[in-house]
């Protein structure tokens, strides 16, 4: 059901993504393609703050950090697997594993990679807890007000 939490939660998470993702884009090698990749993130972002923390806002402003916490790690995970997926995806077309086990063991190690690049600048990290939390205190304050 619409409420204006979860509006304002996909609306905060959107945002904490779309940071996130201009803070992680010059740590990407040169040549690499970003043309949908930071709306793909932010519709991500936009996702799971709408289910994840719009369904559980209006508990308080403590409860909200952790769910705040919780969705940025949702949404950093989707975002993981679905831009590693697409990589196991384009590199299997072009007949580079034996198996759908190697496919997928060398999607687990892409996502592994990309986080550690990601962790090599700490602005990113910051981005993305710091996001989380303020986003949750917004959608925390839309419940409070219209609910």
């Amino acid at each position: 059901m619409p409420t204006a939490a979860r509006l304002f939660a996909a609306i905060g998470f959107a945002v904490m993504a779309f940071f996130a993702t201009e803070v992680y884009k010059p740590l990407l090698p040169e040549g690499t393609q970003m043309d949908l990749f930071t709306p793909i993130n932010v519709a991500i972002g936009a996702l799971c703050g709408w289910l994840v923390m719009g369904r559980v806002a209006g508990r308080g402003y403590m409860p909200a950090m952790s769910h705040g916490l919780r969705t940025s790690v949702y949404t950093l995970f989707y975002v993981l697997f679905i831009w590693s997926g697409l990589e196991m995806y384009e590199r299997s077309v072009s007949l580079h594993y034996e198996g759908p086990f190697e496919a997928l063991q060398e999607m687990v190690k892409l996502s592994i990679e990309y986080i550690q690049l990601g962790l090599t600048d700490p602005q990113v990290p910051v981005a993305l807890l710091l996001g989380g939390i303020l986003a949750a205190f917004f959608a925390e304050w839309a419940s409070r007000q219209w609910s």
